[in-house]
């Protein structure tokens, strides 16, 4: 980072650090959300639906959010992004304490307001870096998630039955983490955009951004990568234990998923800047195929744990390419409208993929393995959708596009 400006290198710090502490909050939800909420609901096709809920929380904060932050800034943003997750992990408690299915979900969707907020570490990254900076210090911010992806598991072990009610310690740990982590967000340096307006005349509209092509491509591999994570990530702690696995190997896996997601951050942003955005999404949609393929093979426990590596390391690769795809897309004036569009379609698509991974995974085989089965099948049709806009954008820009046409 040493070639970069020192306002870009403290940003990038700061964010990193950011999504090492708050961000440890989300491996340890996506463990136990679905176990808790298989205790809690009086219909198991429902248990993954509190996962679903935070997914529809980010989905429907993601706008507001992005509009908050373009006009008093990034700090505003992530500051009620932390409050969210704070209030989600109080009330998700309540909602464990009380035995109440609704008040659990109530929390779970407040936690997505945290999500949502989260996901908006990588482009404030890119705000402040030169453009040969940029899809590094988006990478870099993304490895922070390399020690989330380490200590949210181990609270998980630690906590999730520090009381007699199973899972409220963890629910409790993760207001701590929300309340600690806040105070990271006074360091932080990035101004407004120069004009804080969403004035459509500033720009490109919506539709314009929408219906660029590269901007597109972006938006729907990004949808992709996400969703897919999501699909077979969320199920697989049920998948996990109902083969006959212990909930510690369920945490040891989504562990090891977390820091595939994460660990090849610190060189995504180079490998980016050598072979090119479009080859890098491209192999992450091919890495997440492999994974499909290897969960179909078998339930062993080496199966969970490889699928699931593959499956990081497919989102790294696809998740990462998009958004320096999109950040390289559009201008500082553009970026609330852009930003929060984006995020809005990602999370549509993702509570659609985290809505159905209960269902898939309870209620479409008499087994475990059947719906651990169905789950996977389930992802060919993203892959398909995403290596044939991958294959369109490469012809339409041979034969004389422009990424602002």
């Amino acid at each position: 980072m040493s070639a970069a400006p020192t306002s870009a290198r403290r940003n990038v710090i700061v964010l990193v650090m950011a999504q090492a502490i708050l961000g440890a909050q989300m491996p340890m939800i996506f463990t136990i959300g679905g176990l808790a909420g298989q205790s809690l609901a009086s219909n198991v096709c429902f248990a993954t639906l509190p996962i679903s809920l935070i997914v529809l929380g980010s989905m429907l904060s993601a706008n507001p959010i992005s509009m908050l932050m373009q006009r008093r800034g990034r700090r505003a943003g992530f500051l009620v992004g932390a409050a969210g997750g704070a209030l989600g992990g109080a009330v998700g408690a309540i909602g464990l304490y009380t035995a109440s299915f609704p008040i659990f979900l109530l929390g779970s969707l407040l936690t997505g307001i945290y999500m949502s907020a989260q996901g908006f570490y990588r482009f404030a990254a890119a705000d402040t870096a030169t453009p040969e900076f940029r899809p590094k210090a988006i990478s870099y911010v993304m490895a922070g998630g390399l020690a989330a992806a380490i200590l949210g598991p181990q609270l998980v072990k630690a906590t999730s039955d520090a009381f007699v009610i199973p899972f409220l310690g963890a629910y409790l740990a993760v207001i701590v983490l929300n309340v600690a982590g806040s105070a990271l967000f006074g360091l932080i340096r990035i101004p407004p955009p120069s004009d804080a307006s969403d004035d459509p005349s500033q720009g490109r509209t919506r539709w314009q951004l929408i219906t660029t092509p590269r901007i597109a491509v972006a938006v729907i591999c990004a949808l992709v990568a996400y969703a897919l994570m999501n699909l077979v990530m969320t199920s697989t702690p049920l998948a996990v234990v109902g083969c006959g696995y212990t909930k510690n190997d369920a945490a040891d896996i989504v562990s090891a998923h977390v820091l595939a997601m994460f660990a090849p951050s610190f060189f995504t942003g180079h490998l980016i800047a050598r072979f090119g955005v479009e080859r890098i999404v491209t192999l992450g949609m091919a890495i997440l195929t492999g994974a499909g393929l290897v969960a179909l093979s078998g339930v062993a426990l080496e199966n969970f744990f490889v699928a699931l590596i593959l499956l990081g390391l497919g989102w790294n690769f696809g998740f990462i390419g998009a958004t320096a795809m999109l950040a390289a897309a559009h201008t500082p004036a553009e970026r609330g409208r852009m930003q929060g569009l984006n995020d809005l379609i990602v999370f549509g698509g993702v509570t659609v993929a985290s809505l159905s991974s209960g269902g898939l995974m309870n209620c479409s085989g008499g087994d475990p393995v059947e719906g651990w089965t169905a789950v996977n099948l389930a992802m060919t049709p993203f892959l398909v959708l995403a290596f044939g806009a991958l294959l369109w954008l490469v012809l339409y820009e041979r034969r004389g596009g422009t990424a602002s046409a």
